[in-house]
């Protein structure tokens, strides 16, 4: 997962809209498990982080978190069909391979699904390739030889997706840093947030 600094998680306080009291809510690619945190302490939440990353399952613990060491290539095979009312992947998408299979998983096992993502089709970020470097900002803050990311997509490139895999767009909520973006998100957004439901 991307670790941004807490005043960067503006995405917080949408998917915390998006939550009702109680919730039970599995959040994959937790990191240290803020986002989690946030959710028990403002919807009273109940549910797991999913980590990969030692370090981070380690923080978890220490937090009070409840935490399991997996790694999301391989899917959620432990647990059942609609076991959760959330699946959340906050900032890490770009960050697996299995791209299709993981949102396929995330629908099976919650009732809906909320993904966000860096918009590789932000302005800055064109500007950056135009001039012969890959982007680097604050929210990818890595270089080309050292970032986690694996995919690089755009949001137009994710709506097509839930289009092909019969993926419902029940919410859409892009960002450039804190200021919400409702014109053209794909060219002037940095960050978008989707909440996801399975096509009837």
């Amino acid at each position: 997962m991307v670790q941004l600094t807490q005043d960067l998680r503006f995405d917080f306080d949408v998917i915390t809209r998006w939550i009702t009291r109680g919730e039970r809510v599995l959040d994959l690619g937790c990191g240290d498990g803020d986002l989690l945190a946030h959710l028990i302490a403002e919807r009273g939440v109940k549910g797991y982080g999913i980590e990969r990353d030692v370090e981070h399952v380690v923080a978890c613990i220490k937090a009070g978190i409840n935490v399991l060491q997996i790694d999301l290539e391989k899917g959620l095979a432990g647990f059942e069909d609609a076991q959760f009312d959330h699946v959340i992947m906050s900032l890490s998408l770009q960050a697996v391979h299995n791209t299709d299979g993981i949102l396929s998983e995330m629908l099976r096992v919650g009732r809906e699904a909320v993904v966000s993502f860096p918009n590789f089709g932000y302005w800055r970020h064109r500007v950056s390739i135009a001039e012969g470097h890959m982007p680097v900002s604050d929210i990818l803050p890595f270089e080309w030889y050292n970032t986690p990311n694996v995919r690089f997509f755009t949001m137009a490139d994710f709506e097509l997706l839930c289009q092909k895999r019969g993926i419902s767009i029940l919410q859409r909520v892009a960002f450039d840093e804190d200021r919400e973006i409702t014109t053209d998100p794909n060219n002037y957004a940095s960050v978008a947030i989707y909440r996801l439901g399975r096509t009837a």
